[in-house]
């Protein structure tokens, strides 16, 4: 049995990149998959991809910035499959400046985008969620939110946020069987075009990490299917002792994962 058989799963910002290798990789383990995207052409391209390989997929337009707009997205899935298992927040969007050149317009933004939208999405799929006892809730931050980068103060203060909202969920959630984690990766997407050299965005590329070990990759899915982690930073990097690809936090990641 694959990890999320007869699961359903809601992957944002799934249009391309990181959000799109989300979406195939859950539909690969057996989920049905609503792939959303604020442009409801891309989304409905990787759900016909999924499609096309078998799997089962839908494509939906959502700006995860509007709760109204989620809701009503989340209440489509719902009642085209009956329930909302996985939750995986990966929508964003760059506006990157230093600080001294920064508006309150970009700064508002950036953080409506990747911190009320992650709020929202969770908050759309937390009461079925825990009337079911049963949920998996992924954020995607990102190192600028643990360890700064230049021009990135709203893009840092929104990820980090998203750390704060796991580190809370993962409390709230664990009586009701609802694991809640963060992914901190590095990747290639559209948000870094232009930004790195194409040698790098080739190492980087969101697909590769499933490419060069899939059998690892697809234990970790099926153990956080079934058991799930609680309360995990972790960031593609090199593989620590246990084969959690989270090495690259370093002493955050020790002093910060609330469980296992």
């Amino acid at each position: 049995m694959r990890g999320f058989e007869n699961r359903v799963a809601v992957v944002t910002g799934a249009g391309a990149g990181l959000g799109r290798s989300h979406a195939i990789g859950l539909a690969k383990e057996g989920a049905k998959v609503a792939v959303t995207d604020v442009s409801e052409a891309a989304a409905r391209a990787v759900a016909d991809e999924i499609n096309t390989g078998g799997g089962e997929a839908v494509g939906l337009a959502a700006d995860v910035a509007d709760a109204a707009a989620v809701a009503r997205m989340i209440d489509a899935v719902t009642a085209k499959w009956g329930a909302v298992d996985v939750l995986v927040n990966n929508a964003g969007i760059l506006r990157d400046k230093s600080f001294g050149k920064l508006e309150p317009e970009d700064f508002d933004l950036v953080v409506k985008v990747h911190l009320a939208g992650s709020f929202n999405c969770a908050k759309a799929v937390w009461g079925q969620m825990r009337e079911r006892r049963y949920g998996r809730i992924l954020f995607t931050s990102s190192a600028s939110g643990i360890y700064g980068n230049f021009g990135q103060a709203n893009y840092g203060a929104a990820k980090a946020g998203m750390i704060g909202l796991m580190n809370v969920l993962h409390l709230e959630g664990a009586k009701y069987d609802i694991r809640v984690n963060t992914l901190a990766p590095t990747a290639a997407t559209q948000m870094t075009a232009g930004l790195i050299s194409e040698q790098v965005a080739a190492v980087l590329a969101p697909e590769r990490p499933v490419a060069h070990d899939h059998g690892r990759w697809r234990r970790r899915v099926r153990r956080f299917a079934h058991h799930g982690d609680r309360g995990r930073v972790s960031s593609r990097g090199r593989t620590d002792d246990r084969g959690d690809h989270g090495a690259d936090c370093g002493d955050f990641r020790r002093r910060h994962r609330a469980s296992v």
